[in-house]
């Protein structure tokens, strides 16, 4: 589990677009569900109505669907 969460924060700036990883980290991974922080209300609110699909995708096909079944994005 802990090597899946480095592996997962070390990748996350590679895959996923700069402009949301100034703003949102991966910080921790439970049951299949990978948690992300993310800085403000604004951001959270664009990667939840725009963007989840497209990360999901990009974390699935790096990490396979077992790993990261489900995102689940929190302001922090």
């Amino acid at each position: 589990k802990r090597q899946s969460e480095a592996e997962i924060a070390r990748v996350w700036n590679n895959l996923i677009d700069p402009r949301i990883t100034e703003h949102a980290k991966p910080t921790g991974i439970h049951k299949g569900t990978l948690f992300v922080t993310v800085d403000s209300n604004v951001w959270l609110d664009e990667i939840v109505r725009y963007r989840r699909k497209e990360i999901l995708h990009r974390l699935q096909h790096s990490f396979g669907k077992d790993t990261i079944a489900r995102i689940s994005f929190r302001l922090g």
